[in-house]
């Protein structure tokens, strides 16, 4: 058995939070409540009405209890796009270790992405780059990979919308290509397309399955192909989902999605 909560008290509104979580949108009652929690109707009774002074349950018309919205909001705020980059820099150094290569998290701003955080290998590094740099979403496997996971989520990128977003800098229909690819694969890629010698891939990270971030890797182009390609890949899309923290995820590929 566990050893015993310090404070009973914290400990029962803790387990009722994950008793009304379990009860879904429609809630439960008050003695099926303290059956799941395991204590009296009346104790619990007590503890529910602590959590909906501070807005953390409320009340259905019917009586029933369910979580209130300062508890659905606890992880948006956890998770929002300025604490990304401490949330996130644990993963990235690992990434990076695993793969001894550059690993950068970025972000879509407008029609760019923001590079927020990046790890550096041990060995030298031909790439320059920075935190704060932006580059057009087009152009970069970030920025692909996030699109693709945007359109995945319900975003609709029609014509007009792959024109602002390719901008002067990519052809609207090559963009349409490079999403459309990413969305299958469930990674982006960018080829010697912004750098000689420079190639990249980088996958989604979804929050509620939609894209918060992405996270890529940046190398020589000789070693993002064949077996060393393949290497990294599945850093991208099988390791990195577990070092993520708790409420996020990498996109999938779309054949995954239909057959799974």
């Amino acid at each position: 058995m566990a050893d015993p909560s310090p404070i009973g008290a914290v400990d029962k509104a803790l387990l009722a939070l994950d008793a009304l979580a379990r009860a879904g949108a429609g809630g439960a009652p008050l003695a099926e409540l303290a059956a799941d929690v395991g204590v009296h109707k009346a104790t619990l009774h007590r503890t529910l009405a602590a959590l909906r002074h501070r807005g953390y349950a409320e009340q259905t018309p019917d009586g029933s209890y369910r979580l209130g919205a300062a508890a659905l909001v606890l992880g948006g705020t956890f998770l929002r796009e300025e604490n990304l980059p401490d949330l996130l820099r644990p993963a990235l150094e690992a990434l990076s270790a695993q793969v001894d290569e550059l690993v950068h998290l970025g972000a879509l701003a407008g029609r760019e992405i923001v590079y927020l955080d990046k790890v550096e290998p041990q060995r030298a590094v031909r790439v320059w780059s920075a935190v704060g740099r932006h580059r057009p979403a087009a152009t970069t496997a970030l920025g692909r990979a996030w699109l693709a996971a945007a359109e995945a989520a319900g975003t609709l990128l029609d014509d007009a919308a792959l024109a602002r977003l390719a901008g002067d800098d990519a052809d609207p229909r090559a963009l349409r290509r490079a999403v459309d690819a990413a969305r299958e694969r469930g990674y982006g890629e960018e080829n010697e397309e912004n750098e000689p010698g420079i190639s990249c891939v980088a996958v989604a990270v979804l929050r509620e399955g939609r894209p918060v971030a992405a996270v890529s890797i940046t190398a020589p182009a000789e070693r993002l192909s064949g077996q060393a390609r393949r290497h990294r890949l599945d850093a991208l899309r099988e390791s990195l989902p577990g070092l993520l923290p708790a409420g996020l995820a990498v996109a999938a590929p779309a054949r995954e999605k239909v057959t799974s």
